[in-house]
């Protein structure tokens, strides 16, 4: 019997070991990850400017919570209505602090949602809903009334990924169908038992209601809205300058669901034990495009292996190419060693010219990576996969594809060790040397005073 509980003791001693050390991990890449920067705008920074707004054009608004913001969920949808040159589009919030996306990409919303609602003296025709997890209730509070105060069926309300969880949340989804994260869909369909929720299909349309699937199911629920507002041709012609792989959902939007199996383990894995993680730098520059940065946020910063950081040349808002107002936690000047500069956009050799100049003779020696000049005829997420094959592993960036519900695999070349062996051997290295410590105690203190008293 003593025999049996010494085993039951080694084995506790194993999964405490493991699971305290991997909890401990995982909690501080989730914390990193949910970076939050939540302050007003320096004095020192000037001339933020919204887009034009125009009275005879309908507009978007894209919401940034006050904590943090999906980068995905939040950048590509922009981006998508603003290529049309058919809508007003503007990111909008509580209010003006900065707000943050995922990834530690900080934005400087264009409106209040009260400016937003007097600007156009009705409010948005469409709100765009990112995942924005509830982390703080009464910073959260404003989000919620703001979208069921513009719940009439005069508002479109476009959910992408998770923001089912958030449109769910005021209610407006009970007793209709609804799509969101695969990962996500077994918690939600508990918490949310009076909505059905869809596993098969990359959107669902419910009246004024759309909900998209995970991340790049967004896409084709945006160009589905777009379609049935403009027309599909102005769909079509987005989606074929965005180079997207997968316009045929738009017109059939079924799929074969994807599920959790034993291969994802490699997410919580590098999550909780990859204690040394690469440290890349992401260039803001003007005229930068908005789904160009979220592959690098999106890709590398949610791995649970990278953490991205934001850096420009001067002190100042830098402005995407559709007129979002970032800005950089650092500048060139005062970047921290990095492991790698990411430099992100078909075009940002000639459009960064100055600014890549600056970084190469002020900057740190990190290896540059300019993940979309020899690609310009690829969508943007496929060079950030291939690129985190190499860095990491083949398994991490097939989970990357997978996270983001990315379904024209078959173009990738994905090069690299098979697994990490960070990952999978710092779990078996802690529950070893625990295993050792154990028995060292076990035969210093207990077998000796067990010999002793006989």
């Amino acid at each position: 019997m003593k025999k049996v509980w010494r085993f039951i003791v080694y084995v506790c001693v194993f999964v405490l070991s493991v699971g305290g050390s991997g909890a401990v991990g995982f909690a501080s890449t989730m914390q990193e990850a949910m970076s939050i920067y939540d302050k007003p705008v320096p004095a020192s920074i000037q001339s933020l400017q919204a887009p034009a707004y125009d009275s005879k054009k309908p507009t978007v608004a894209v919401i940034l919570a006050n904590e943090v913001t999906e980068v995905f969920d939040f950048l590509v949808p922009y981006e998508m209505f603003s290529m049309t040159e058919s809508y007003n589009v503007f990111a909008a919030a509580p209010d003006k602090n900065i707000k943050s996306l995922t990834g530690g990409l900080d934005v400087v919303p264009h409106y209040t949602f009260d400016e937003l609602d007097r600007l156009t003296g009705k409010g948005p025709d469409i709100i765009v809903i990112p995942f924005m997890p509830i982390l703080d209730e009464a910073k959260y509070k404003p989000v919620r009334e703001w979208i069921r105060k513009h719940s009439s069926t005069e508002t479109t309300l476009l959910s992408i990924c998770n923001g089912a969880e958030n449109l769910a949340d005021t209610g407006l989804l009970n007793g209709k169908s609804a799509a969101t994260h695969w990962g996500d869909i077994d918690r939600l369909e508990k918490q949310y038992a009076e909505v059905r929720w869809k596993r098969d299909q990359r959107y669902v349309p419910e009246g004024n209601l759309v909900s998209s699937a995970g991340l790049t199911s967004g896409m084709d629920a945006t160009l589905y809205v777009i379609s049935r507002q403009l027309g599909e041709p102005a769909a079509a012609k987005v989606a074929k300058e965005m180079k997207y792989p997968s316009y045929d959902f738009v017109g059939h939007p079924q799929m074969e669901p994807f599920t959790a199996g034993l291969s994802d383990i490699v997410y919580i894995l590098n999550n909780a034990f990859q204690w040394s993680k690469k440290k890349n730098g992401v260039l803001l520059y003007n005229g930068a495009d908005e789904l160009a940065l979220s592959s690098a946020f999106d890709t590398y910063g949610a791995s649970g292996t990278t953490t991205t950081l934001t850096i420009s040349s001067k002190r100042e808002p830098v402005v995407t190419r559709h007129g979002l107002n970032l800005i950089a936690r650092y500048q060139i000047a005062d970047a921290p060693k990095l492991d790698k500069m990411i430099f992100v956009g078909s075009d940002v050799k000639t459009r960064a010219a100055d600014d890549i100049r600056n970084w190469n003779e002020n900057g740190g020696k990190a290896a540059q990576l300019f993940l979309h000049s020899d690609a310009p005829e690829r969508f943007a997420m496929e060079p950030a996969f291939e690129d985190l094959a190499k860095q990491e592993d083949i398994r991490t960036a097939k989970f990357a594809a997978k996270r983001l519900e990315y379904r024209a695999t078959s173009g990738l070349k994905l090069e690299g060790a098979t697994f990490s062996y960070e990952a999978f051997g710092i779990p078996v290295g802690v529950g070893l040397l625990s295993l050792i410590v154990a028995f060292a105690l076990d035969r210093r203190f207990i077998r000796r005073k067990t010999s002793s008293a006989l």
